[in-house]
């Protein structure tokens, strides 16, 4: 495993005082692991942009590094202007620019519609205030046009000035590590860190994954739905496979993991101890 490999952790815009206070707590109780920011989503068409916005601002006032998500879908370029603009006076200096979900009619001048133009109108306005992460697909993104398409597209953002990129979770390494060695075939040598999302709950990862087009292997789906109806066993049988494929990725020379931690501080701080990363002395 690499030493001291980069670990961040991800975060939905909690809308209730009671869903904040749970994320203020999970950012303690996740503390302990040096993560390098916590970012928070922006919400389908930039829907959270208010709340993300507080939150962001709350977990920087706490003394952790935040990272917002910005999207290009519901903004106009003033509008995302504007945002970025007040996040570098707040002091933050990271982002995790994507593309989101497009509202329907999409079409004006000034309305961005590639994730690509989103961090080329950042690095414009801010130069290099801030490190700009993107998203990377090692399944292929569901929108896709191609395979090789979509590995473009992320050389095209990586041309913009982003500086890293986050994947779409994934059970499977061997689809992380050949799509590592397609990217450098397209002479793309950033960063490109895994993203890991626990095994909590059968039926919402089927659902979301058949939306997001993140594939589960037909063994571990069948080993899941066995586990369906029984909440414990199915979490502890989760954590040891994303354990071991976490275990995998690092030993392969992964730069890091990026969590989705879904508010929830309990499984991400297991993980994190199976795999012996380093804790903060008190």
């Amino acid at each position: 495993m690499k030493n001291n490999p980069h670990i961040s952790f991800e975060f939905f815009a909690a809308k209730t005082p009671e869903g904040r206070e749970k994320l203020k707590a999970t950012c303690r109780e996740l503390d302990k692991f040096n993560p390098e920011f916590y970012s928070v989503t922006y919400g389908a068409g930039g829907s959270t942009r208010d709340t993300t916005k507080d939150i962001v601002l709350d977990i920087q006032a706490d003394g952790y590094a935040a990272a917002p998500h910005l999207s290009v879908g519901g903004d106009s370029q003033a509008d995302v202007i504007e945002l970025v603009q007040s996040y570098k006076e707040a002091g933050i200096n990271k982002l995790v620019a994507l593309r989101g979900d497009l509202p329907s009619g999409i079409g004006g001048t000034k309305q961005l519609v590639h994730a690509s133009e989103l961090v080329a109108l950042i690095r414009q306005h801010t130069g290099d205030h801030f490190e700009i992460n993107v998203a990377a697909y090692p399944e292929i993104h569901p929108e896709a046009e191609s395979y090789s398409k979509d590995v473009f597209w992320l050389g095209e953002k990586f041309k913009a000035g982003a500086d890293r990129a986050i994947t779409q979770y994934f059970y499977n390494p061997e689809a992380y590590f050949r799509f590592l060695d397609d990217c450098a075939g397209a002479d793309i040598d950033k960063p490109i860190v895994p993203g890991i999302m626990p095994l909590t709950n059968y039926h919402n990862l089927v659902r979301f994954s058949d939306n997001c087009g993140a594939d589960i292997p037909r063994w571990l789906r069948w080993q899941l739905k066995e586990r369906s109806d029984n909440p414990e066993d199915l979490i502890k049988y989760g954590i040891d496979v994303v354990s071991k494929l976490c275990e995998d990725l690092l030993a392969g020379g992964a730069p890091g993991l990026h969590f989705y931690t879904m508010n929830q501080w309990q499984i991400s701080d297991t993980l994190c101890r199976n795999l012996g990363l380093p804790v903060k002395a008190l």
